[in-house]
């Protein structure tokens, strides 16, 4: 996937399917990176978003899993912030497949 059509304006992708410009991210480029990846965005997914984002502004880098597990305990407490649970919304690396729907870089140190 090289190029994304969302609502008639093409957003350029990576060779991986990562946005090339932050800016190209809407909650319709998610849906359709998602769809991508197989999976339907309900509310748990875009708590976990958000939180990315948030995780992006606050120190300018996509989490690995352990950053990423330990920022959404923080914040959303220990129920949510466990691998099995993020495994189960962004499968099947939940670090790289959430960064990529949130619109962010791939995650350093994540094969």
């Amino acid at each position: 996937m090289s190029n994304l059509i969302v609502n008639g304006r093409e957003i350029p992708l990576d060779k991986e399917g990562y946005l090339r410009n932050l800016n190209d991210w809407s909650r319709d480029t998610a849906l359709q990176l998602a769809s991508a990846e197989d999976i339907e965005l309900t509310d748990e997914h875009w708590q976990i978003i958000e939180l990315l984002q948030g995780f992006y502004r606050e120190f300018e880098l996509s989490p690995a899993m352990r950053p990423l597990v330990k920022y959404i305990a923080q914040h959303l407490g220990a129920e949510k912030g466990r691998s099995i649970y993020l495994m189960q919304l962004f499968p099947p690396s939940p670090a790289k497949v959430a960064s990529k729907i949130a619109g962010l870089p791939k995650p350093t140190h994540c094969l």
